[in-house]
């Protein structure tokens, strides 16, 4: 009887499992599997590039032979990536002559919109990645407003916020949280025409039109769309022709109540050689930013990494890892990819150790330039003229409390310290005090150039 593919490499995975340490194979295996099976070749998907290069490095050899002792003959393994962010196939549009077809921006061929919708959920025909949920955003004091904007647009499109625009530094999940947007449209009306677009394939597909002289095509693809993503826009900047389409593709969705999503590094009015009326037309609506992670928030984000992957990551490994990583969420991820390959190379299991060994020349340099908590509440107190004595107080009276504020601001943006930790640091209080203080002191800061330009130096002041 001939094995199936799944068969075939499920009897592989079982014998590599009996020599591999339990937690290289969850990591590295345990999510691949079996696509196709011919002639002498077996190909398997692996959820990630990364994945597929590090299996085949690491034990591509091991497998191959596990392999030839099951089935008692050479075996050719062939490692893929498998993942539906590599495919971006635009919805279906009409063309003059009634024909529905999907426009597939890398071919001038039509592919006739059943094939394009054959095998493939909603999600994947409009272009975005399966991972990229709502449920699996982590949602901080860095990002409530963006994940709240989106969470109303995705209920109800071009109604709340139209356009949505979400700046921030990469990394940080404005990709996310525009994916889970048109995932969560999906779901509730699956007909709906969704385009997710990086801004520079916007750019390269107008130019591939006005070379073909395709340029109605192109128009009538992006204009016919119900909910238009596109990233990175920060990218159309000082690219005149690109800005005067993208401008007339705005005025015409938006005149037809369509709903627009926007991502960009930098708020509308710091895009280096934006158009003015782009400017303005991306102010029309809610421009929200996403900051950094907190501490809290990072451990978290790890937590739910590590519970989704099944990966046994113990409390002290990952609050090492978020001190060791703060500026964003890609950074994290990059961390915990970084220590499961030292733990396979190394073939350790991971420990507090061995997150040291392989993460901690970084935290280590962190921590012999940083100012101290100390230092900071001494620094703040001196600038109001009060003594850390009565910082640290029970009284409440307005000359202690706006400086006690600013201190507790300062080590949560300098040093990043867990909101209890804070509390401690004052006297006892309790961490809601300290988000609170945090909080005051930034809206006093966007409300008063004058108590902002205090407390700026006072920050740049601790840099030096």
């Amino acid at each position: 009887m001939e094995l199936t593919a799944a068969e075939v490499w499920t009897s592989i995975v079982d014998a590599a499992r009996d020599v591999l340490p339990e937690q290289t194979f969850r990591t590295w295996l345990s999510s691949t599997e079996a696509v196709g099976l011919a002639e002498d070749t077996l190909v398997v998907a692996a959820p990630t590039r990364f994945a597929v290069e590090w299996i085949e490095d690491k034990y591509g050899d091991l497998l191959r032979e596990l392999a030839g002792n099951i089935i008692g003959r050479p075996l050719h393994l062939r490692f893929e990536h498998h993942g539906a962010a590599d495919r971006l196939v635009f919805p279906e549009i009409g063309t003059e002559a009634g024909e529905v077809v999907a426009a597939d921006p890398s071919s001038s061929t039509p592919v006739p919109a059943a094939a394009a919708r054959t095998g493939a959920e909603g999600a994947r025909v409009a272009g975005l990645n399966d991972r990229y949920t709502f449920e699996r955003f982590v949602i901080g004091g860095n990002s409530q407003l963006a994940a709240a904007a989106c969470r109303g647009v995705a209920d109800s499109p071009a109604q709340l916020y139209n356009p949505l625009f979400i700046y921030g530094d990469t990394g940080l999940g404005k990709t996310h949280l525009m994916h889970a947007i048109g995932h969560a449209i999906l779901r509730r009306s699956p007909d709906t025409q969704i385009a997710y677009v990086p801004s520079e394939q916007f750019t390269n597909e107008m130019i591939s039109a006005i070379q073909g002289g395709r340029t109605s095509e192109f128009r009538q693809r992006y204009r016919r769309i119900d909910v238009l993503l596109v990233d990175d826009v920060h990218f159309l900047g000082n690219k005149e022709g690109t800005q005067e389409e993208f401008f007339h593709t705005f005025n015409s969705l938006y005149d037809a109540h369509r709903q627009i999503v926007i991502t960009s590094d930098r708020p509308p009015q710091e895009i280096p050689g934006l158009q003015e009326r782009l400017v303005s037309r991306f102010e029309w609506g809610l421009v929200t930013d996403i900051k950094p992670p907190d501490f809290e928030t990072r451990v978290a984000i790890l937590q739910k990494k590590a519970a989704e992957d099944r990966l046994t990551l113990d409390e002290d490994v990952i609050e090492f890892i978020a001190r060791n990583r703060k500026a964003s969420v890609r950074q994290l991820e990059g961390a915990v990819i970084k220590l499961l390959a030292y733990s396979s190379l190394t073939r350790r299991e991971i420990t507090i150790d061995l997150a040291r060994e392989a993460l901690g020349p970084r935290i280590e340099e962190e921590a012999a330039t940083r100012v101290t908590p100390t230092e900071i509440r001494q620094r703040t107190a001196d600038a109001w003229g009060v003594t850390v004595e009565n910082l640290i107080s029970k009284r409440r009276t307005k000359p202690l409390t706006v400086p006690r504020q600013v201190a507790m601001y300062l080590i949560k943006t300098t040093l990043d310290l867990p909101y209890t930790e804070i509390g401690t640091l004052f006297g006892g209080r309790d961490h809601s005090t300290v988000i609170h203080s945090v909080n005051k002191v930034e809206a006093d800061m966007a409300a008063n150039a004058e108590f902002r330009a205090r407390v700026r130096r006072l920050q740049d002041d601790l840099a030096h």
